[in-house]
C-alpha cells in the first residue's frame, strides 16, 4: 500500500513537472521577448475637425515642444468625458493665461462606439489643433494599448495620463508635479527641456481611502480588492500601495521607456509598467489625490479582477521564464 502511495507521488510530481516545464517551453517558443505595436496609417494621425486635414503625429523620440501632455484614453465616454475635459481646461487654461506655459491634451478614442469622437471633436474645434488632438484608433486594443499609443504621440516634456471618468480631482497634478520636483531636482515649468531627459515617475494613490471603501462596500468586493491587492504584491510592484490609479506622471525619457517595454494592454497594464520602471530602477512617488467613484465605470467587479489576476500571474511567469524581457535605456537608444 506504501509502495503504490510512493508511485502516485512520484507519478504526479512527475506528471506536474513535465507540464510545467511544457508551458516554460511553449511560452518561450510563442511569446515575443519584446513588444511588436501595429499602428495603421490612420492611426499615425490626427484630423483637424476644422477642415479635415489629416496630420502625421510628433513621435515621443522627438523633442518637446510643450510642457505638458495630458493623455485621456476613452472607450465609449460620450457622457463622462465633457465634464472630465471641462475641469481639466479650466485647471490648464488658468495655467497658460499667467506664463509661458504650454499644454496639450490627446483623446484617444479606443475603438468607441457612442460618439466620443464626435465629443472631443467639438473640443478641438474650439482650442485649435495646437491644444487638442483625438487619437482614433480602429479598434479596441484595452486601456493600456490606447494610453501608450496617445504617450508615443505625445510633445511633452511632462506626460499625465488621465482617465476619462473625472474621478481624480484634476487640480492634484500640482501635488503630483511637487513630488516630481523633489525626485528630478528640477521644475519643469521653468525648463521643460532639461526636465524630459531626466527618468521619474509619480502615481496618484487611493490607499488612503480604502477602510472607507471597505465600510462602504460589499464583503465580496472587500475581498476581491484585497485578493488583487496580494497578487500585486506577489507577483510584480511590492513598492506602491495603488497600482490602478488612473492619475500617473511620467518625465517624456521615463514615459518613453516604460510603454515601450510594455507587453499588457488591457487593466493591468499600469502594474507592468510599474514593474518595468521598478526593474529599471527609475524613481517613484506615490501621491494622495482626492478621488470620487464615478458611475459608468467599464470595471466589472467579478470578470474584470478575474482577467487582471491572470495577467499578474502571466506577467510574473512570463518574465520569471525569460519569455519577456526588458530593454535598458542604452538597449532602446540603439534601436532609434
Amino acid at each position: 500500500m506504501m509502495w503504490n502511495l510512493q508511485l502516485i507521488l512520484f507519478y504526479g510530481t512527475a506528471c506536474c513537472f513535465s507540464i510545467l516545464l511544457a508551458v516554460i517551453v511553449l511560452m518561450l517558443a510563442v511569446c515575443k521577448p519584446y513588444p511588436i505595436v501595429y499602428r495603421s496609417r490612420k492611426e499615425k494621425c490626427f484630423i483637424n475637425p476644422v477642415n479635415s486635414e489629416s496630420i502625421l503625429f510628433p513621435s515621443i523620440h522627438d523633442q518637446p515642444s510643450v510642457h505638458l501632455s495630458v493623455i485621456i484614453p476613452a472607450y465609449n465616454e460620450e457622457d463622462r468625458l465633457g465634464l472630465m475635459l471641462d475641469e481639466c481646461l479650466e485647471f490648464l487654461e488658468l495655467r497658460s493665461k499667467s506664463g509661458t506655459f504650454k499644454y496639450e491634451i490627446i483623446v484617444v478614442s479606443d475603438g468607441s462606439k457612442d460618439k466620443t469622437v464626435q465629443v472631443a471633436n467639438e473640443y478641438c474645434k474650439k482650442l485649435g489643433i495646437d491644444k487638442f488632438r483625438t487619437l482614433e484608433l480602429e479598434k479596441n486594443r484595452g486601456k493600456g494599448g490606447a494610453v501608450r499609443l496617445g504617450v508615443q504621440s505625445a510633445r511633452g516634456a511632462v506626460i499625465l495620463f488621465a482617465d476619462a471618468d473625472g474621478a481624480t480631482k484634476f487640480c492634484d497634478l500640482a501635488k503630483l508635479e511637487d513630488s516630481l520636483e523633489s525626485l528630478i531636482q528640477g521644475n519643469y515649468l521653468n525648463d521643460y527641456r532639461s526636465v524630459s531627459s531626466k527618468m521619474a515617475i509619480v502615481v496618484g494613490s487611493r490607499a488612503h481611502l480604502e477602510k472607507e471603501a471597505v465600510a462602504t462596500r460589499s464583503l465580496f468586493r472587500v475581498v476581491l480588492m484585497y485578493g488583487f491587492h496580494f497578487l500585486v504584491w506577489l507577483f510584480a510592484v511590492r513598492g506602491i500601495r495603488d497600482t490602478q490609479c488612473g492619475f500617473k506622471l511620467f518625465t517624456r525619457e521615463a514615459a518613453r521607456i516604460c510603454f515601450e517595454n510594455l507587453h499588457i494592454e488591457r487593466w493591468a497594464f499600469d502594474v507592468e509598467l510599474l514593474k518595468i520602471a521598478e526593474y529599471l530602477k527609475i524613481p517613484i512617488n506615490e501621491v494622495a489625490v482626492n478621488w470620487t467613484e464615478i458611475d459608468g465605470s467599464k470595471v466589472t467587479p467579478v470578470l474584470s479582477w478575474i482577467e487582471m489576476g491572470l495577467d499578474l500571474a502571466l506577467i510574473w511567469i512570463r518574465y520569471f521564464v525569460g519569455a519577456w524581457k526588458i530593454k535598458t535605456q542604452e538597449d532602446l537608444n540603439k534601436t532609434q
